[in-house]
């Protein structure tokens, strides 16, 4: 049986699809992509349909990221749809879990940085204002946390 995961951010333009292709990488690399199923939403609807952010785009893309995935709101019924929904933020974190219909779904929403080993962070900034470097940073803590989560997640 597949392992469900939905990445949330607030647009779904860098954050939350940057996990999401992180993640479509480190799974098929491990031979594990038949056995999971990733994708990614915003709690704010505004980009809906819209790529990534072209700055995030490029930052993975030189990692060998591909991020194609289309933005779309977070909505109630993907509760029923994902196994694990992981915020980015403490934000998003409240968002979601207000949507959730029941004690079972919101022990199912967890933060991104609960996974991080090699940084001390407690939530993945939001690089939409930042230079360059603030989008590598996110990517750098991205690649911690997504590693971290397939080892805990998916592997055991």
């Amino acid at each position: 049986m597949n392992k469900r995961f939905l990445f949330v951010c607030l647009g779904n333009i860098c954050r939350s699809p940057a996990a999401h292709g992180i993640m479509d990488k480190m799974v098929a690399e491990k031979g594990l992509d038949a056995d999971v199923v990733i994708d990614s939403a915003g709690t704010y609807g505004g980009h809906a349909g819209e790529l990534p952010d072209p700055r995030m785009r490029a930052a993975a893309s030189k990692r060998r990221y591909d991020l194609r995935h289309r933005s779309r709101q977070f909505r109630a019924p993907d509760f029923d749809d994902f196994d694990l929904i992981v915020v980015m933020d403490d934000s998003n974190y409240d968002r979601v879990c207000r949507l959730a219909p029941d004690r079972e779904s919101l022990d199912r929403v967890v933060r991104m940085t609960d996974y991080c080993t090699r940084f001390t962070v407690d939530h993945v900034p939001d690089p939409y204002y930042d230079g360059e470097r603030g989008f590598e940073h996110v990517l750098d803590i991205l690649e911690d946390a997504v590693a971290n989560l397939i080892d805990k997640e998916v592997e055991r």
